[in-house]
């Protein structure tokens, strides 16, 4: 693609939709500052949800509480509220007024006392009587004891706008809050990542000083003790359509080279984190290796939308050293043919991690409208339980999803991942043993009719009530229409030159520290940099490729550093925060990245322009 950096002040003149984000996300920032003393700290309970919730002019329902914070869930950051309070839209008047109109059929306008403490106490999330009766003192009942229930949505409206006036007034007037608690939180770190005490390496030094030659930070034109202007930095990069960077371009001896192969998965979590399979690999000599990652298509889908083909994939490689503390970056597939990326290199003998990532750009919570909910089991015509022929092509899907070695057959490793994601426990043995005595197995592995069998069974079992299905289906990515829409199979491929390369899925979760330390060292080590303020402490580092932009902050100071980030001038873009305008609050002698962006429409030219400012 054509690229091209330039520099410009922050831009003026903000379209509406544009303005409708900053206030937004202003709420958002008063709301969960009038709960917690600063944007980096976690929401840590389903009780502080609910109450930051409340104090954005919510009232959600225990239902919706449990929506968000599972059994899985042990905090929520900023990122995620603000996720949350996209979803979750405030209660209308005309939605208040529909529901009390459901209950007052006589459409007389008022409601009695009795029946409403009836139905608050038994019905829904059920109130005490002492929350009953707190609410009728403040309600507005008449002398008979009747709530005219159009004032009563006025009331509750009036009182939801005051919390939020509230939550932004302390924003206005505490100058703390104001000047030091703007940011997001950092992407699954909630420190960011701690940068050495080292100096920075030569190589980064010479950038630093080549950018600060050419006038990229943009200094103080007046001496330093008068007021200094906001310092910012202006990234534009324009991609034709359709553009990628390095092909793969397989040797002709490549077909001589022995192979390696793993299929994995990433899957979306219900707060919009993203956890995958990592891998090991063995490498029994030092050899010439290609590396790469894929979606991989599912036969039985074929003719179906495949949402997930569209993921972007990438693959960090990492060598194990004794504690396994701090592995060392390698590399990372940054070679591109259409959906695959890839490595090519050498490495010496040992052993190596693999860490698969995608920015989340294009496997994120999406709300569809769904027309009817698949029918899973039927019974035939003597009553006998039975798999429906869309719930059986589902679940052959599954079973080559988490096949990982591809030979037809799941072994209890494999097998485990797959009650490990829909269980939260492991199959042991004993267990084994059993399902091998009542199931189809080959050489101790289960076969596909095994499998199908097994969740009959689990029917069977609950009399044909497919909701613990439902439970499995929906953790694997499923929607009610039997679709994949928030998960993405892939497929690692190894070819070695010189030996037999082997790899092994070792774990299903988040990629965690390890991961964002080896994406913002790879930020740093492939992209350009640019100094943000006067005194050369904070840094923006952007990586660009043909797919996507990365860019990473950098925090070399002993204070802490919000950052407003503004990508109005892009276009035909989407990043993995889901907001045009946001802010980001990075820790001391810590990095972070501050977003990754796509094209939204890949056929298309593509222009990254974003305005980092230092607030």
């Amino acid at each position: 693609g054509n690229k091209k950096t330039t520099h410009m002040e922050n831009p003026q003149g903000k379209k509406s939709q544009h303005a409708e984000e900053a206030v937004f996300y202003m709420n958002c920032r008063a709301a969960y500052l009038s709960v917690f003393k600063s944007s980096l700290e976690n929401i840590k309970s389903k009780e502080q949800l609910s109450l930051v919730l409340q104090q954005a002019g919510r009232n959600p329902s225990q239902k919706t509480i449990n929506k968000y914070w599972t059994s899985q869930t042990t905090s929520l950051n900023f990122d995620d509220f603000c996720a949350i309070l996209k979803e979750e839209k405030p209660a209308t008047k005309n939605e208040l007024l529909e529901a009390f109109q459901k209950i007052d059929t006589d459409k007389a306008g008022y409601i009695l006392h009795d029946e409403l403490c009836k139905i608050l106490t038994t019905r829904g999330d059920k109130m005490t009587w002492e929350e009953v009766t707190s609410i009728i003192k403040q309600a507005d009942f008449n002398c008979s004891g009747k709530l005219d229930y159009n004032k009563f949505c006025e009331l509750y409206l009036s009182t939801s706008e005051q919390c939020c006036r509230a939550a932004r007034d302390r924003l206005d007037t505490d100058p703390r809050l104001r000047q030091q608690h703007f940011g997001n939180q950092t992407e699954n770190s909630p420190q960011g990542i701690t940068l050495p005490v080292s100096k920075p390496s030569p190589g980064l030094s010479r950038k630093t000083h080549h950018k600060l030659a050419k006038g990229d930070s943009r200094a103080p034109s007046r001496p330093s003790s008068a007021p200094s202007s906001k310092a910012s930095s202006s990234t534009t990069v324009t991609v034709g359509a359709g553009s990628s960077t390095k092909l793969i371009i397989e040797p002709d001896t490549m077909k001589e080279w022995q192979c390696a192969q793993s299929r994995g998965c990433f899957y979306l979590e219900e707060d919009g984190e993203i956890i995958s399979h990592k891998f090991k690999m063995h490498l029994p000599q030092r050899s010439a290796l290609c590396i790469t990652i894929k979606p991989s298509s599912i036969p039985q889908a074929e003719g179906k939308s495949c949402h997930w083909l569209s993921v972007d994939t990438a693959l960090f490689i990492l060598k194990e050293n004794e504690t396994q503390e701090n592995l060392q970056l390698v590399s990372f597939t940054e070679l591109q043919n259409k959906e695959m990326f890839g490595w090519r290199g050498e490495l010496g003998a040992g052993v190596y991690w693999l860490l698969p990532f995608t920015t989340g750009c294009r496997l994120r919570k999406v709300k569809t409208q769904i027309p009817e909910e698949a029918q899973l089991v039927w019974r035939d015509e003597d009553g006998e339980l039975a798999l429906t022929q869309e719930f059986q092509a589902a679940l052959l899907d599954i079973f080559d999803m988490i096949d990982l070695d591809g030979n037809g057959l799941l072994s209890l490793e494999e097998y485990n991942f797959f009650e490990l994601r829909t269980s939260g426990e492991k199959c042991d043995q004993q267990a084994w043993a059993v399902c091998k005595e009542n199931f189809e197995m080959k050489k101790n592995e289960l076969t596909r009719q095994g499998f199908l069998d097994l969740n009959l069974m689990e029917a069977s079992d609950q009399d044909g009530d497919p909701w613990d299905l439902w439970v499995t289906l929906l953790s694997l990515g499923y929607n009610k229409a039997l679709e994949m829409t928030e998960a993405c199979p892939f497929v690692i491929d190894i070819y070695a030159e010189r030996c037999k390369p082997r790899i092994k899925a070792i774990s299903l979760e988040a990629g965690g520290s390890q991961l964002s330390r080896a994406v913002c060292s790879s930020v740093l080590n492939k992209g350009e940099t640019k100094v943000l303020d006067n005194s050369g402490n904070i840094f923006i580092h952007t990586y660009t490729s043909g797919s996507r932009v990365t860019s990473v902050i950098e925090n070399k100071s002993e204070n802490r550093v919000i950052i407003h980030v503004n990508n109005e001038q892009s276009k035909n873009c989407i990043n993995n925060r889901g907001l045009t305008v946001f802010a980001v609050e990075v820790a001391p002698k810590s990095m972070m990245v501050s977003q990754h962006v796509m094209a939204l429409n890949e056929q298309e030219e593509w222009i990254y322009s974003c305005v980092h400012s230092l607030v």
